[in-house]
């Protein structure tokens, strides 16, 4: 029985780094007068780089015009990272960023089942609190049982914490619960902490990766190119087919061998 489903949010909620965060980062740019653009392929590289801020740092070290002291780039980092998340709160506001196919109706499935929601991401609160308003509602963090952010969890994904400290919160098993995830770095946190997951590719992470989880598929909203193939008869992977992949793993592991 799934008791409970944690939600990435960057690229699984909705393909927010390609369309929100990157854009933010320009605009962040142009606003403190910074002559840098990122590409969609620089910034799918940058990716390898956990974290807004840590990422500025990483590019700065490229960039011929980033200020030469560790305190004065540390400084334009955060000033650039304050600007960014305001850009992608606004760029969220005008209804610019939708939630990816699939996430609507699979959150309403959990509701309706009595599933528990759980946000688990190292992404800014705030950018979370933009993102979840506008498409759940002001009262959004009703909906959820526990909310882990970068300022609850420092230690970025692969990095485990964020998933252990919902566990924690929620007081379920790691067995009874099923991530939502899209990047490798995010199925691996899940994974050290020993909680199965759903790989929804993104626009970023579009390879199944290597590391074993549940199902790797294209889109929750859609039934086609999924591994394992979707059984449960419907247009969309629901709920009650992410129990038979859930089920189907417990099955495998009690299995003697």
């Amino acid at each position: 029985m799934i008791q409970a489903m944690l939600w990435d949010v960057d690229g699984t909620l909705a393909e927010t780094e390609r369309d929100g965060h990157r854009i933010a980062f320009n605009q962040a740019f142009a606003a403190a007068g910074v002559p840098w653009r990122w590409s969609e392929g620089r910034y799918g590289e940058l990716l390898a780089v956990a974290g807004g801020r840590e990422r500025l740092l990483h590019d700065m070290q490229s960039q011929a015009m980033a200020p030469a002291a560790a305190h004065e780039r540390s400084t334009l980092a955060a000033r650039l990272h304050q600007l960014k998340n305001q850009h992608y709160a606004a760029i969220v506001s005008r209804g610019e960023l939708p939630l990816r196919p699939g996430v609507a109706a699979l959150l309403k499935d959990c509701r309706e089942a009595t599933t528990r929601l759980a946000v688990v991401t190292t992404t800014s609160r705030c950018n979370v609190v933009a993102l979840l308003a506008r498409h759940l509602g002001a009262g959004w963090a009703a909906q959820f049982a526990a909310v882990i952010c970068a300022e609850d969890a420092p230690r970025k994904k692969p990095d485990p914490q964020a998933y252990e400290l919902a566990l924690q919160r929620l007081a379920v098993p790691a067995h009874a619960t099923v991530a939502i995830e899209d990047s490798p770095a995010g199925v691996e946190a899940a994974r050290r902490a020993q909680v199965p997951v759903v790989r929804t590719r993104s626009h970023y992470f579009p390879a199944s990766g290597a590391a074993p989880v549940l199902a790797s598929g294209p889109s929750l909203g859609e039934v086609s190119g999924w591994h394992p193939q979707v059984e449960f008869p419907a247009k969309r992977v629901t709920l009650a087919q992410i129990a038979l992949w859930h089920a189907a793993a417990a099955a495998a592991r009690a299995a003697p061998h």
